[in-house]
């Protein structure tokens, strides 16, 4: 027993002396007593590092043994608060706002009102009886007339319409309007373009085609018929080509329905028109008589351009001369930052009737330009023309006496398409863009052609800077078999 607890103290001693070793200062300076590498490992020490870290981390290499050699279990003690405590939360009745729920329920809410008035004001849309007279996908152009001249039709545009095949053409996609230069599609020279040479479409009809004009008198200081050219005086022959195309005479509507599928032009100082004008001047030469803008557009680029090819445009027109034109008064636009109509094919429609007239866009609910009738006496009241003076002369009422409110549209109109190139009417207002002719200018045509470099390469292939009709149709208001009244 002696011996044993003598190994025993011996050991114990032993391990004592070791502990004292393990925990001695290691960064303290070598000596004599103190040799050893400071931040080496004790090899005895390792055990004892390895059962005081296992142990703090509760586990060791044989839990069983720990188990047994520890002999005690900690006792699980709980951290919840004992006793009773203030809870605000539970007294205060009045709860936070749930901002969450309050715009969910009150987007559905609005979503609800709005499809609601949808569906009402869709229910409350006139509706009318139609009958279907044109439906021209273009296998050919026997529904047109094409309209030969020279004087841009009272709005100064630089091109001479032809009916040169170069200028208007059906093929797959539908008919096809293209401007041309003038020395690509005939036989003028630069020089003879110029100065010196002549067009008479009324001597010549053969080489420049027959003069559809049927007035002599001359528009913006030119003839419908003939040109010439002269350096001295700066006149030229027109400088580019295009095609107009109208309905006149076959197919009219007196209220109803138009719908035309189009792709724009692409192209500097290129403007493209679907529109009407009356079958008859029953209340006198242009604009008395009336004229429906259903589409029109600039093919001028959008990015460089403010009123370029991303806007479509409507109008009515109406005036007891071309100084009081009305047409501000009822003029529409729609337009988009992403949309260039000369990319693809756009619906552009009308509808018509004795109470309102409007243009849309790719559908019905895209109105360009809304018109009703019955909210004015009539057009002469609403245009203010009393007691204005037009050129020293006091004009006179010529839509009144008939009664209706939507007088002068209130007779047959026939469809036109063209592609016009300039103008002098503002349509191209000189403060915008770089644009190479004043309005004002004596000489606006030879202006335009000496900039031709800069304008003509933006027109492109013929395919981008023609105007493409896929498809038009026309429906007069009333069954079909009934007369228009």
């Amino acid at each position: 027993m002696e011996g044993s607890r003598t190994a025993t103290s011996a050991a114990a001693a032993e391990g004592s002396s070791l502990r004292q070793q393990t925990t001695a200062d290691p960064f303290a300076t070598p000596g004599p007593d103190n040799t050893e590498n400071p931040f080496a490992t004790p090899v005895a020490a390792t055990p004892a590092a390895e059962s005081v870290t296992s142990r703090q981390l509760g586990f060791t290499r044989n839990d069983s043994s720990f188990e047994a050699s520890s002999g005690v279990r900690r006792r699980f003690r709980s951290s919840r608060l004992q006793g009773e405590f203030e809870k605000p939360w539970l007294e205060d009745k009045k709860k936070q706002w749930n901002w969450d729920s309050t715009i969910f329920y009150t987007c559905v809410l609005l979503g609800l009102g709005v499809g609601g008035f949808l569906c009402w004001k869709e229910t409350n849309v006139p509706k009318h009886d139609y009958c279907l007279v044109m439906d021209d996908h273009f296998q050919n152009l026997n529904n047109w007339n094409h309209e030969v001249q020279m004087n841009g039709f009272g709005t100064g545009s630089f091109d001479w319409t032809t009916d040169d095949p170069s200028n208007s053409y059906v093929d797959a996609e539908g008919l096809h309007i293209v401007p041309t230069a003038t020395l690509e599609s005939t036989s003028i020279t630069r020089a003879q373009l110029e100065n010196g040479f002549t067009v008479n479409m009324t001597t010549n009809s053969k080489t420049w085609g027959t003069c559809t004009s049927k007035t002599i008198k001359k528009n913006n200081d030119r003839w419908p018929c003939a040109s010439r050219s002269n350096a001295t005086l700066g006149q030229i022959i027109n400088p580019v080509r295009s095609a107009r195309l109208n309905t006149k005479g076959k197919k009219s509507i007196r209220y109803g329905r138009v719908e035309v599928v189009a792709r724009m032009p692409k192209g500097d100082w290129l403007w493209p028109a679907i529109w009407m004008m009356p079958q008859d001047d029953v209340y006198g030469e242009w604009p008395k008589s009336g004229e429906i803008d259903i589409a029109e557009s600039r093919g001028n680029d959008a990015k460089t351009y403010p009123m370029g090819n991303n806007l479509v445009s409507s109008a009515l027109h109406w005036g007891t001369a071309t100084e009081n034109d009305r047409w501000r008064r009822a003029y529409g636009e729609w337009g988009g930052k992403r949309v260039l109509y000369s990319e693809k094919f756009h619906t552009y429609g009308l509808e018509w009737s004795e109470k309102y007239l409007f243009t849309w866009l790719d559908g019905r609910l895209r109105q360009v330009q809304f018109f009703d009738f019955t909210k004015n006496k009539n057009l002469w009241t609403y245009g203010e023309f009393a007691g204005q003076s037009i050129n020293g002369s006091i004009p006179v009422d010529p839509w009144s006496s008939t009664g209706r409110k939507n007088t002068p549209f209130d007779e047959k109109f026939f469809l036109i398409l063209n592609v016009a190139v300039g103008s002098t009417n503002g349509w191209f207002p000189d403060a915008i863009g770089d644009k190479p002719w004043a309005d004002s200018s004596e000489t606006p045509m030879r202006d335009f052609w000496k900039a031709n470099e800069t304008w003509l390469p933006t027109w492109g292939p013929v395919k981008d800077r023609g105007m493409v009709v896929k498809s038009v149709k026309m429906w007069q208001e009333g069954a079909c078999g009934t007369k228009s009244t």
